[in-house]
């Protein structure tokens, strides 16, 4: 009996907390700037290191078990962090692109409705790599899943934002090479 209000108390918490997040949302203004810059600032190298397979495998090869969990656990949480910011520009740069969809001009609301799809859509895989990471906080003597879905992502988000021109500075800023 104990569970069963347990369990409907977390689903009223949980329902006022997404009451929350959508009021908080709809009052927001986006700036454009922001948005960008936010997005800019991610250091997609870091969080590719961070979530690399091959340098799991290398830190379990060579630390002993208890110190291996120890660093994946930071790892996962510092990974976590990154998709978090990831998934925060995100959600700025799809409401840029939902308000330049209400743009007059044809090829400005096509242009909103392409950025605003691809945010989504990153939105979407930083939200699922955020629930992994946070098993792999939780739980770091699992095998950890791969999530180079939520990079690769980030970079057709960053070029799609290049070729419309929402970056000055090139796309070699934003994204950049997997060998380096």
């Amino acid at each position: 009996m104990i569970v069963a209000w347990s369990l409907v108390a977390v689903g009223f918490l949980a329902l006022a907390i997404l009451v929350y997040v959508a009021i908080r949302s709809r009052t927001r203004r986006v700036d454009l700037e922001k948005a960008v810059e936010s997005f800019r600032s991610l250091d997609i190298e870091a969080f590719r290191n961070l979530i690399d397979a091959d340098e799991e495998a290398f830190l379990r090869d060579n630390l002993a078990p208890k110190r291996f969990r120890e660093i994946k656990r930071q790892r996962a949480w510092a990974a976590f962090l990154y998709a978090w910011e990831a998934g925060g520009a995100a959600t700025a740069l799809a409401k840029v692109g939902q308000a330049a969809q209400r743009s007059a001009d044809p090829q400005v609301a096509a242009s909103g409705a392409q950025v605003a799809e691809n945010a989504f859509r990153l939105r979407l895989q930083t939200m699922k790599a955020c629930l992994l990471l946070l098993t792999e906080v939780a739980l770091p003597g699992l095998q950890s899943r791969s999530i180079p879905f939520v990079v690769d992502e980030y970079e057709r988000t960053a070029q799609i934002l290049f070729r419309l021109g929402g970056f000055s500075s090139g796309v070699r800023g934003l994204v950049r090479s997997k060998s380096a």
